[in-house]
C-alpha cells in the first residue's frame, strides 16, 4: 500500500521548497512502476485556504485543505508530511498560518511522521514537537531559531535529522538530502540513489557548514560585549590576547569571560577563532594568497593547528573550501 505524503502550501512558503519534493515523490513513483512495481507514495498538496500566495507572484488554487486530512487514530491510515521553508519573518508568516502549527502536533500525536525542509523546522519547533529532540535548519537562522525555541538541541551543521517520526533538513537545496533520505528510508538504497543522480544530488553530504557565514552573534543586549567583538573583528588579522580585549571594555578577565559566554555562547577565545576562520574563507574565495600566507597573516604559528580547527568548524579543508569557492574556480 503505497505511503501518503502531505506536503502542505501555506502562505509565503519557497515555491522551489514545496514543488520540490512532489518532483522526488512523483519520480519516484515513475520509477517503481516502469519497474513493474506500485508507486510507493500516495501524493496530495494541501493548503489552509483555497488561494495561497506562494512568494511574491506566485498562486496555487488547491482542491484540498487542512480539515481534509484531519488526524485519525493511531494506526489508522498514518502519513509523512512535508511542511516547506518559508519567505519572510517568521512572527508574520506564523500569525498567517496559525492553524498549521496545531494541525502539525495533533497529526504527530495521531501518528503521522513529519518532515521539515530548511527554516521549515520553525513550524516543527512551534508545535513543541523538537523540544528535546535534535533538529536542524538553515545555518543563517540557527541564532534565531535557538533564542525562540531554546528546548530544541540544534545542530546547524547536519544535512539531515531523524528522530521519532520527526524529519528536519538543511538548509535551501541541502535539503534535498532529506527527500532523498526518506526515499532511501521507505523504499530502498538503490530506489535513492537512481532519484539523486536523476536530479544531480550530492548524497553523500552530510555538512553544511561550509556554507555559513559567521556574522558576530551580536543579538543580545550588552554594549560592552559588543565593543568587544567589534575590537575582534577589527582586528582579527593580529595576535589578540583576552586580557587585552577585557581592558579595552573595562573589565577583569574573569568578569569578561563569564559575560562574553553568557551573551555570546561561545568562550572568547572560540569567539576568536570562527572571526579568524571566516576572515580566512574570505581571503581564501577573493584572494590569490597561499594558504600558508592566509594562515601566517591571521597570526596562526602552527599551520596544523590552523588547518584543523577550520576543518572543525567549516566540514571540510582549506584546500577545498578555495576549489569550491574561490573566484577562479
Amino acid at each position: 500500500m503505497a505511503r501518503k505524503v502531505i506536503i502542505v502550501f501555506f502562505a509565503d512558503a519557497v515555491l522551489s521548497s514545496a514543488i520540490a519534493p512532489l518532483d522526488l515523490f512523483t519520480r519516484t513513483n515513475s520509477l517503481l512502476v516502469a519497474q513493474g512495481q506500485a508507486a510507493a507514495f500516495d501524493v496530495h498538496l494541501i493548503t489552509l485556504n483555497p488561494a495561497v500566495a506562494l512568494g511574491h507572484s506566485t498562486a496555487y488554487t488547491a482542491h484540498n485543505h487542512l480539515g481534509a486530512f484531519a488526524p485519525r487514530p493511531l494506526g489508522h491510515d498514518q502519513c509523512l508530511i512535508v511542511v516547506p521553508a518559508f519567505l519572510g519573518n517568521w512572527d508574520h508568516v506564523r500569525a498567517h498560518n496559525a492553524p498549521l502549527i496545531d494541525w502539525l502536533k495533533q497529526h504527530y500525536q495521531h501518528g503521522s511522521e513529519i518532515a521539515s525542509l530548511c527554516k521549515g523546522s520553525y513550524f516543527l519547533a512551534a508545535a513543541g514537537l523538537l523540544d528535546g529532540k535534535p533538529c536542524t535548519s538553515h545555518w543563517a537562522v540557527a541564532e534565531d531559531l535557538q533564542q525562540r525555541y531554546p528546548a530544541i538541541k540544534l545542530q546547524p551543521d547536519a544535512v539531515v535529522t531523524d528522530q521519532n517520526g520527526l524529519y528536519t533538513g538543511g538548509g535551501a537545496f541541502s535539503s534535498l538530502n532529506l527527500l532523498v533520505y526518506l526515499i532511501e528510508k521507505f523504499c530502498d538504497q538503490a530506489l535513492g540513489v537512481q532519484i539523486a543522480k536523476q536530479f544531480s544530488i550530492q548524497r553523500d553530504q552530510v555538512n553544511q557548514a561550509h556554507f555559513a557565514i559567521f556574522n558576530g552573534l551580536t543579538q543580545h543586549n550588552d554594549a560592552s560585549i559588543r565593543a568587544a567583538q567589534e575590537y575582534i573583528q577589527t582586528h582579527c588579522k593580529k595576535p589578540l590576547n583576552i586580557d587585552d580585549i577585557a581592558e579595552q571594555v573595562n573589565m577583569s578577565k574573569r568578569n569578561f569571560i563569564r559575560r562574553f559566554k553568557q551573551a555570546v555562547k561561545l568562550t572568547p577565545a572560540d569567539y576568536i577563532q570562527r572571526v579568524k576562520i571566516e576572515a580566512a574563507k574570505k581571503s581564501l574565495e577573493t584572494g590569490r594568497a597561499s594558504i600558508t600566507d592566509i594562515i601566517y597573516d591571521l597570526g596562526y604559528n602552527d599551520i596544523k593547528t590552523f588547518r584543523d580547527t577550520f576543518k572543525r568548524v567549516t566540514g571540510i579543508t582549506p584546500q577545498d573550501y578555495r576549489k569550491k569557492y574561490a573566484h577562479e574556480a
